[in-house]
């Protein structure tokens, strides 16, 4: 098993991820692993760019995409870290993205994913709102859609 997660840790930091994510540190928990009686860390997503892990999954999706499927552009439905990690990871790759959003998300969110390269369109007054309108451009448009939750 050792070799196995050897492996494993090998590919994490080999990762092309890390053309825009950061290596964040791990930090230890000492009243929660007291309260559960375990040994827990935290790993400090919230230093990222964008703040979140959402940055990887996003970069990661967009490198296994094939050049056509690139030079076509991205699309994805989100109010909040996956917009902005897309729009990002988008960018840094020199990548077209739609971000779909509903018109009631904060526009601090908004800005956040328009200053890191996002064409953000307002739609609807929720997340399934801005997804079947996102479905529709990813259709008319061909662009490849970014699940926010299942990825690779």
């Amino acid at each position: 098993m050792p070799a196995m997660l050897d492996q494993y840790v090998k590919r994490i930091l080999q990762s092309r991820v890390y053309d825009v994510a950061l290596e964040t540190p791990i930090h230890a928990a000492p009243l929660i692993s007291r309260r559960i009686g375990n040994r827990v860390l935290l790993k400090r997503e919230d230093l990222q760019p964008v703040f979140s892990f959402k940055l990887r999954g996003a970069y990661n999706k967009l490198a296994s995409l094939t050049d056509e499927q690139r030079n076509k552009g991205v699309i994805c439905a989100s109010a909040g870290n996956h917009a902005q990690g897309l729009a990002l990871a988008a960018s840094a790759m020199g990548v077209r993205a739609v971000i779909v959003m509903p018109r009631t998300t904060p526009e601090i969110k908004v800005k956040s994913v328009r200053e890191r390269g996002g064409k953000v369109v307002l739609h609807g007054d929720g997340f399934d709102d801005a997804l079947a309108h996102a479905t529709k451009l990813q259709e008319k448009e061909g662009l490849t859609f970014v699940d926010p939750y299942d990825g690779l």
